[in-house]
This record gives C-alpha cells, structure tokens and sequence, in this order.
C-alpha cells in the first residue's frame, strides 16, 4: 500500500440503510462524501449474492478510487478483484490468506481484547479494528463495550493502525482518536442517515 489508509472505514449492513434503501445507492453517496475505504459484510448471503455484490461495489469504487476489501469471503475477494480482504474470529489465519492473495493485498482483522490485537500484529494484519469502543446493538454479541481508555491501551501498544469501531458517531469521534485510534470504523452513523452523503460530511475525512 503505497499511501496511507482512509481514517474512515465504512463496514455494510444493507439491513441498516434508512427507508431500506439499496445498498449500491447509499456507498455511491457516501463515495461522493468522501469516503475513501469500504467493507462489504453481508454474511447472510450466499457467495453467488455476496458475488453479485461485491461486483457492483468493485466498479463503484473504482470509479471513486476507493478501496474496498470483503468481510472473509477470499475466494469473493479474488473474483472482484478487491483490494483485501476483513478477517474475523472463524476466518481462514492471516498466514493462509496471505498466501492467497498475495504481498499487496489488504488484511485487516476484528479484536476485542488486547491478546487478540497483538497476535493479529504479530501474524502480520495490515490494520484492526477494535471494539466495540461503544454500546451499539449490532456487537452486543461481542460483550459490553471496551471503552475509550481500553482503546488507548491498544493503540499505545500497536504499530499497525487500529481502527475504533462500536458506536462511533459525530460526537465522540474526536474523542476516541485524542485516545490514539488511526481512524474510525463506521456502520449505522453512515448507512441509516436520511441523507448519507451530509451524514458523512460532518466527519472530514483528514480527521
């Protein structure tokens, strides 16, 4: 990766778009605001949906010059040509899928707890995200939110960027990056705005 990453990260969830507005719509809209790095993660559908997809969002961000990198589906990331791939809990190791996609490919990975931040480093993730900072419902699976002094702690601790994800909003953005976060990783402050493209313009994106 020759420049350095977007500091916002926009993850889907197409369920989350305001009115139930088509997916494609909204990240065309968040691309015109600025945004630079998007992650499609849309694990309840099948590779040949997740394909048609990531086809679409492949030509819309290469259009904006934008990164995109699917949620663990390598063999979809392959297809499209995305720029990397978002590696979770139950994912094929950081090892394999560098095998896979090669030196120039993006890796990054999701932790929740400082062991894990450090063997995704170690393991050689180009970036994590780190969470959930924040209450949100879609990680209340993952246990109570972490909290800002928590990301500080990783933040001091890795070398590779760290991405703060789990309720981040407008107000609190500043907030967890004066904690040391690179950027912030961002679903429904993005995605269920009535209007994206100004949601997304109150986050400049030289954050």
């Amino acid at each position: 990766m020759s420049k350095p990453l977007p500091k916002i990260y926009l993850i889907t969830d197409r369920k989350q778009t305001y009115k139930q507005r088509h997916l494609v719509d909204v990240v065309k809209e968040l691309l015109q605001a600025g945004i630079r790095m998007v992650q499609l993660r849309e694990k309840d559908l099948s590779a040949a949906e997740l394909y048609l997809l990531a086809r679409d969002l492949r030509l819309l961000t290469d259009q904006y010059d934008a990164l995109l990198l699917i949620n663990d589906r390598i063999d979809v990331a392959l297809a499209v040509r995305a720029d990397g791939v978002h590696l979770g809990g139950h994912s094929l190791s950081i090892k394999v899928a560098r095998e896979i996609l090669g030196s120039a490919a993006l890796i990054g990975v999701s932790t929740h707890s400082g062991l894990e931040a450090e063997s995704a480093q170690n393991q050689g993730a180009d970036f994590i995200t780190y969470g959930p900072v924040f209450f949100t419902p879609s990680k209340a699976p993952f246990g109570p939110p972490v909290g800002v002094d928590s990301l500080q702690t990783i933040c001091n601790c890795c070398e590779i960027p760290v991405y703060a994800l789990g309720g981040i909003n407008v107000d609190n953005a500043r907030e967890v990056l004066k904690s040391g976060a690179y950027g912030v990783a961002m679903i429904s402050a993005l995605l269920s705005a009535p209007d994206p493209y100004q949601a997304a313009q109150q986050f400049p994106t030289k954050l």
